[in-house]
């Protein structure tokens, strides 16, 4: 019984203590702004993961920028591409030929580009 007074006793000198109050106030502010607010520490970290996934994403898209515009300095330099895109994507022909187009029935047809349209 005395042990459990004393341990009591120290409780409550504890807790009456000023600086257990500020103490307490000032872990409860930290862990308020570190974890709960919208400006804490765990928004900051998905906001660095948005940031690395955008910035991937730019990568992708300054990849394909400079391929189509290497393509587009092509067709406008070689007329012979143009040619060979128009027959190879579009099935075109020109007047005094025929074209057949073979497929086989087992394989999943290409998808067409990002800039192409089926009609």
């Amino acid at each position: 019984m005395k042990v459990l007074n004393s341990i009591k006793l120290f409780a409550q000198k504890v807790l009456r203590a000023q600086a257990t109050k500020y103490t307490v106030v000032c872990l409860l502010g930290v862990l308020i702004v570190g974890f709960l607010d919208e400006n804490s520490i765990w928004s900051h970290f998905k906001n660095k993961q948005r940031i690395s996934d955008l910035e991937e994403e730019i990568e992708k898209y300054n990849s394909e920028y400079e391929r189509d515009q290497a393509q587009i300095r092509e067709l406008n330099r070689n007329p012979k591409a143009m040619e060979k895109i128009a027959r190879e994507r579009y099935f075109m022909k020109a007047d005094d030929e025929d074209i057949f187009v073979l497929s086989d029935d087992d394989r999943e047809a290409k998808p067409l580009e990002s800039h192409e349209t089926t009609e």
